[in-house]
């Protein structure tokens, strides 16, 4: 059969006929089908098309400034880029699996479109060093818009704790009722929690706003490009200092992914509180129909689907980081072919944890909590022990170690008697501790106890209010 190698996109011309055009001769015969279905990448890689434009753009005016191509080949690269932009845009972009990538895939269009000045485009640059940057931009874009997200729901939750901020309920250690919290302080945790992680994503953003783009395939190149044009146009800080780390080291995504897994854990533990807040045993806060979902055989149940959700998607995002961790783990410098397992476990994460913090954020402004349940839960359990060692030692000068002791002794008392601490009898109290007088019921009940935890960080509302206006303050300036 003759082929038609004319154009690369000549009705007669067969895939592997096209992926030789790209290989430049090299290659007499097409590959194998498999071959075609292992090496391609485009069907998921065309999610790089912005980018992709975005550096062939800087990369076509930097070549025509140092005058590798002239300003009518700029001209007709940018308008063919152009087009193609409108087509990707408009769904009619003609991708292929035979052109293997976005890169490629973009190329050849061009080429289509413009001719001669679309095949000067690739002077002075390789796909290696084409992808890192593409990728690179990507990632940055996704740490812009995860940051975003991120502190929408930092200030989601900084004002349910303005709301909540006296509103009493009980701290856990082990699971176990410990001490009495507000729920507003509860929040604030994860706020918190958030800030760091956001904290992360950026300090992995600065890190990676390195330019690639002029590296070439490994070694650079010997046409006399300017790299810094390029990567001021690209909004980088300076470009990469050497070739060989440029184009083969995914460590700016593995940091994301990171970066990911803990957000992702973070928000998996909320979620879990959420769970246990709205189940009927706790019964501390209920959400509404907008984020529950009911059985299909059990017409009374509400069920956070949306909490369990998030919680379990924390399994994926994890297992995309260990998946790139596991690829790039064994590679010897420089390009490698596994290295285009590198994406999609990165949009995998990144679609996890956009739509987790979407459903964290609209149950966080969704929840009500059950004020009289969490005010009653904050007091059982002898919840508030602790105040009544404090107050021994600041009243009576006892150590604290003896001090913990008498407590046990009388939280033991309490517990035999089936009775609260606060409704022990004074005299009763004074047989295990004769110096002890009215005052110490002045710490006994769990608003005194809010009240005396006052440290920077503790749990007493004013605290908390100033804490989350504080937070929404610096989220107004974010």
């Amino acid at each position: 059969m003759s082929i038609d190698k004319s154009s690369p996109s000549s009705p007669k011309a067969s895939k592997g006929a096209q992926a030789n055009m790209q290989w430049g001769g090299r290659f007499a015969a097409g590959p194998a089908a498999i071959m075609n279905e292992i090496n391609a990448s485009i069907s998921f890689d065309q999610a790089l098309w912005r980018q992709d434009i975005r550096g062939s753009l800087a990369h076509a005016a930097m070549l025509c400034k140092v005058g590798i191509i002239s300003a009518d080949d700029l001209k007709a690269i940018e308008g063919g880029l152009a087009g193609i932009a409108a087509e990707i845009e408009q769904g009619t972009f003609p991708f292929s699996d035979a052109l293997e990538d976005i890169h490629m895939n973009i190329e050849a269009r061009l080429s289509e479109r413009i001719g001669e000045a679309g095949k000067r485009l690739h002077t002075a640059r390789s796909r290696n060093d084409q992808v890192a940057t593409d990728f690179r931009l990507w990632v940055r874009d996704a740490i812009d818009g995860v940051v975003a997200q991120t502190e929408s729901l930092m200030a989601t939750l900084a004002k349910r704790a303005l709301e909540n901020a006296s509103q009493p309920m009980p701290g856990f250690t082990h699971l176990q009722i410990a001490q009495p919290v507000t729920f507003g302080h509860h929040l604030l945790a994860y706020v918190e929690m958030l800030g760091r992680d956001r904290s992360r994503l950026l300090d992995g953003r600065r890190r990676l706003n390195q330019s690639p783009l002029g590296s070439a395939a490994l070694a650079g190149t010997s046409f006399p490009i300017d790299r810094h044009m390029t990567a001021q146009a690209l909004g980088f800080d300076g470009p990469t200092r050497n070739s060989l780390d440029a184009v083969s080291d995914r460590d700016f995504a593995l940091e994301f992914l990171g970066a990911l897994s803990i957000q992702a854990m973070h928000l998996s533990r909320l979620a879990e509180e959420i769970v246990q807040w709205t189940s009927t045993p706790f019964n501390f806060a209920s959400l509404s129909d907008a984020f529950t979902t009911g059985s299909s055989i059990m017409p009374q149940k509400r069920n956070p689907d949306a909490a369990e959700l998030v919680r379990g998607k924390t399994g994926r995002i994890t297992g995309d980081f260990i998946a790139l961790l596991t690829v790039m783990k064994g590679l010897p410098l420089a390009y490698a072919k596994d290295s285009q397992e590198d994406k999609e476990p990165v949009f995998d994460a990144v679609r996890a944890i956009t739509l987790s913090l979407a459903a964290m954020d609209g149950m966080v402004a969704d929840i009500t909590p059950n004020r009289e349940r969490m005010r009653e839960m904050a007091g059982a359990a002898f919840a508030t022990a602790t105040d009544l060692a404090d107050w021994l030692v600041r009243e009576l000068k006892v150590p604290f170690r003896t001090a913990h002791h008498v407590t046990g002794q009388l939280v033991a008392m309490a517990e035999k008697r089936d009775v609260a601490l606060e409704q022990l009898p004074l005299e009763d109290m004074r047989t295990v501790e004769p110096r002890i007088h009215q005052g110490i019921y002045s710490v006994l009940d769990v608003d005194s106890s809010l009240a005396s935890r006052t440290s920077f960080g503790g749990t007493a509302p004013e605290n908390v209010r100033c804490a989350a206006q504080e937070w929404l303050a610096r989220l107004n300036q974010a």
